[in-house]
C-alpha cells in the first residue's frame, strides 16, 4: 500500500484541468494507493521516473520507499518538454 503525495505544482496543474478531466485523473491517482495499477511506464533518461497515462493527460511521479510523489499533471503534448 502506497501513500500518495501531490506536490504544489501537481495541485496547480490539477486545478487548471476541466472538471471532468480532473475527476478522471484523481480517480486514477487514487488507484495507485493499492499498487502500480493502470497504464504506467518507467521512463528512461527523464525525471520524474514514472508516468501514468489518463486519456490525453500524463501524471508524472516518482516512488520513494512506500510513497508515490506526484510532480506534474500535463497534457501529453506538454508532458515531456
Amino acid at each position: 500500500m502506497y501513500l500518495i503525495e501531490l506536490m504544489p505544482k501537481a495541485i496547480k496543474d490539477l486545478k487548471n484541468l476541466q472538471k471532468i478531466e480532473a475527476k478522471k485523473v484523481v480517480e486514477k491517482i487514487k488507484l495507485l494507493k493499492n499498487g502500480l495499477i493502470g497504464d504506467i511506464k518507467k521512463l528512461t533518461n527523464y525525471t520524474p521516473e514514472y508516468r501514468l497515462r489518463v486519456g490525453n493527460y500524463r501524471v508524472l511521479f516518482e516512488i520513494e520507499n512506500q510513497k508515490i510523489i506526484v510532480y506534474h499533471i500535463k497534457h501529453r503534448k506538454d508532458a515531456y518538454l
